[in-house]
């Protein structure tokens, strides 16, 4: 199969890339830059091109729930969106198109109903996105990783497939500590893969004591509006050497390296976003959840009690972490470790072990079923 995939979610993106075979190529549609108007280049066009895959970088309208100073001037890339989904399904002919929500997704799914390609699209929250609501519509098969999604979407498209994820090699660890430090337990501090400026900033103000007791990775993310990375960086050099020596601080940390990081780890500090979740299920980390407070529906709050009433998970609203909090917090997942991992069984069965191959079985189905009325 030739498959155009439309970005939005990294993750479970790569987790089909993974999975699929030899015979099937891919060409990647998404952001080449993480935010609008900041030229840090996104982790997904360096995960993408990292792996020889065609990328293709859309310019288009970020659909807002709210007016504000900057709706026109989105909305306004929005046929510039449509043109260019166009302009590349054309180019590239594939046999289907797979989206995984998000504002990019919008254009090429009309694109791919426009010019009579099948579209399928993977919903990975417990409800639905806003895009994947509006393409639920037109898509030929709508996969769902949970089956409280159903509701969303039409019942003869919806198949529940389970959310995929990446392929993780969990012998890659590339973070070398002084075997003096080995003893301390072992914090992933990730903000996902734009970074957190919020969690940042408590990690920054929090730092000297964290690692009194801890050993610490922390992805910050590259924002240049922001410039978290060279402050913490700079903050790290000022430290007494001792210090300095169990704290790793990273822009972005490769899904090549990323399962080496989450096995060695004794707890992770992370937004709540339903792949975050999903991974720390199936590695069995407790986490020390801070929601994003200002996503749409209060998404991210979901997703932080989901894993919270498995037993995963403390939640701390990033309107009351204080560095004090927030310090006290994580010292609380750590003294109670032993207690949360009596609920990693229940968390791994949960999940959908075969969520990227079942995603593959809807495409060549779509694929299939349009030869096949062409004849």
């Amino acid at each position: 199969m030739k498959i155009v995939i439309v970005g939005g979610h990294l993750s479970p993106a790569l987790g089909v890339i993974d999975a699929l075979s030899e015979n099937d190529t891919v060409v990647f549609i998404g952001r080449k830059y993480a935010l609008e108007g900041d030229k840090a280049t996104s982790l997904e066009y360096g995960e993408i091109t990292q792996r020889n895959i065609p990328f293709k970088s859309l310019t288009t309208a970020r659909i807002q729930r709210k007016v504000t100073s900057k709706t026109f001037p989105s909305l306004a890339k929005l046929p510039i969106g449509l043109y260019q989904a166009v302009t590349y399904l054309r180019e590239v002919n594939p046999d289907v198109v797979l989206s995984f929500g998000g504002y990019l997704s919008l254009p090429v799914g009309y694109a791919a109903k426009m010019l009579g390609i099948p579209l399928v699209i993977h919903e990975q929250t417990l409800q639905a996105g806003f895009a994947n609501k509006i393409l639920g519509k037109i898509a030929d098969k709508v996969c769902i990783s949970w089956e409280t999604s159903t509701q969303f979407f039409p019942k003869n498209k919806v198949v529940i497939t389970g959310n995929p994820l990446k392929e993780f090699k969990i012998d890659d660890f590339p973070f070398i500590f002084k075997k003096s430090d080995i003893s301390l337990p072992l914090i992933y501090i990730t903000g996902g893969s734009t970074g957190s400026h919020a969690i940042n900033e408590l990690v920054e103000d929090s730092l000297s004591e964290l690692l009194a007791k801890y050993r610490i990775i922390h992805q910050t993310g590259d924002s240049k509006q922001f410039k978290d990375y060279d402050r913490l960086c700079k903050k790290r050099d000022e430290l007494p050497s001792e210090l300095q020596s169990r704290y790793f601080v990273e822009k972005f940390i490769l899904s090549t390296s990323v399962g080496g990081v989450f096995k060695e780890a004794s707890m992770v500090v992370s937004r709540s976003g339903i792949n975050t979740v999903s991974e720390l299920m199936y590695f069995g980390k407790p986490a020390l959840l801070i929601p994003l407070p200002h996503g749409q529906r209060d998404e991210q709050a979901t997703n932080a009690r989901f894993l919270q009433n498995i037993g995963l998970g403390l939640i701390l609203p990033q309107e009351t972490a204080t560095p004090a909090i927030f310090q006290k917090s994580i010292e609380q997942v750590v003294k109670n470790k032993d207690e949360y991992l009596l609920h990693v069984k229940e968390a791994r069965q949960i999940l959908h072990p075969r969520a990227a191959h079942e995603i593959i079985h809807v495409l060549s189905y779509v694929v299939n079923k349009k030869s096949s009325q062409k004849r």
